[in-house]
């Protein structure tokens, strides 16, 4: 008896939490406050597959009641046993035909949207001067960190996705080494990068996320590969096609250039410590050996999340592995003549590094 009441109050507890945990997501990270069609065409199949589910719950139930209300035995007494429908036709036709019913009304939206998002052909579309209309982004998943490639406008950026709203944004997905899975919670449903083969998808959002709490929408991985998994975060930040069109120009003309001693000083040190790896220049392909940092100081986050502050930057420098394990950042010492960074020198590149940006 008193192991069945533990069960009972245990499941009660859990669907307390269940309703109470589903008003705990953010607008710029949940799933539950979709941000363009996309989102909004997977929530509202989320709903009807929850409203089946829910009506066939409630169904079994109340049958269930019913039987245990109707035939308890101080009713109908000890020795009584209900008439039996075993090999009833009627019964065995009706409980094949609902399922089936059921499985069609959840069937017919679900392929019909899985086709729709799956089309890409307006990616190829052009205009008279055969220049293409739509904004499409290859993206390169890498260990632990996210290339964006915009390849029509020649502008490349890493770890903060920027896109127009109020249209389709085309994406060419595909991982450098591991498989990993782009996610947008609040945009919609993740799509794997793999390997050998690209997948491509299309995205929208409604309105520009400067009217976040944070500015941005928040970007994930959603495929297990490996130590820093959870730390593979990007930033989405959406604009009027207008600001999203001058972000663009102002990709592709920005020279990076240090204002005042401190930072001059840290291009010195950056040119001969970390320009092998990284750009600075947003103009241009993708393929580099570690993140593009022309926007560097226009970021939400050091390193996808971190906040964004000298002190985390100077830290990071210092000791990446510390911060993500296994990612492909090579310590200080590897590149500083066998020594660490010192505070000074620190100080420089954060300045210089802060002082990198393309909105600005």
């Amino acid at each position: 008896m008193m192991k069945g009441l533990k069960k009972w109050r245990l499941f009660s507890l859990l669907a307390a939490l269940t309703i109470f945990l589903s008003g705990c997501g953010e607008e710029y990270l949940s799933t539950l406050t979709p941000a363009g069609q996309v989102g909004r065409d997977q929530f509202n199949l989320l709903l009807l597959s929850s409203a089946i589910m829910a009506l066939v719950i409630i169904v079994v139930v109340i049958i269930y009641v019913l039987a245990l209300v109707k035939f308890r035995r101080k009713k109908v007494g000890e020795n009584v046993i209900p008439k039996q429908v075993e090999g009833s036709h009627t019964l065995e036709i009706i409980w094949t035909v609902i399922p089936i019913l059921l499985l069609l009304v959840l069937a017919v939206p679900t392929v019909y949207l899985t086709y729709k998002h799956a089309d890409v052909a307006g990616m190829e579309k052009v205009d008279e001067g055969g220049n293409k209309t739509a904004v499409t982004v290859n993206v390169t998943a890498k260990l632990y960190w996210w290339e964006f490639e915009y390849p029509d406008l020649g502008v490349v950026t890493s770890q903060e996705l920027v896109v127009p709203t109020d249209e389709k944004v085309y994406f060419n997905l595909k991982a450098a080494d591991v498989k990993h899975s782009f996610w947008i919670p609040s945009a919609g449903g993740k799509m794997d990068t793999n390997v050998e083969n690209v997948n491509q998808f299309y995205l929208e959002f409604d309105e520009a996320s400067a009217g976040l709490e944070q500015g941005v929408f928040y970007g994930k991985c959603a495929e297990l590969c490996g130590p820093s998994h959870a730390l593979m975060d990007f930033k989405v930040k959406t604009m009027e096609r207008e600001d999203f069109n001058a972000w663009v120009e102002s990709a592709k003309t920005t020279e990076p250039a240090a204002e005042g001693e401190l930072a001059k000083s840290g291009e010195e040190i950056f040119n001969t410590s970390c320009i092998a790896c990284h750009a600075t220049s947003a103009a241009g392909t993708g393929g580099g050996v570690g993140p593009n940092l022309a926007a560097f100081g226009d970021r939400n986050r050091v390193a996808g999340f971190m906040e964004h502050n000298e002190e985390n930057l100077k830290a990071w420098i210092n000791d990446p592995q510390s911060h993500k394990p296994g990612n492909l950042m090579p310590q200080p010492e590897a590149i500083n003549n066998g020594n660490k960074f010192s505070e000074e020198q620190l100080d420089a590149l954060a300045e210089y590094l802060m002082g990198l940006s393309i909105e600005k």
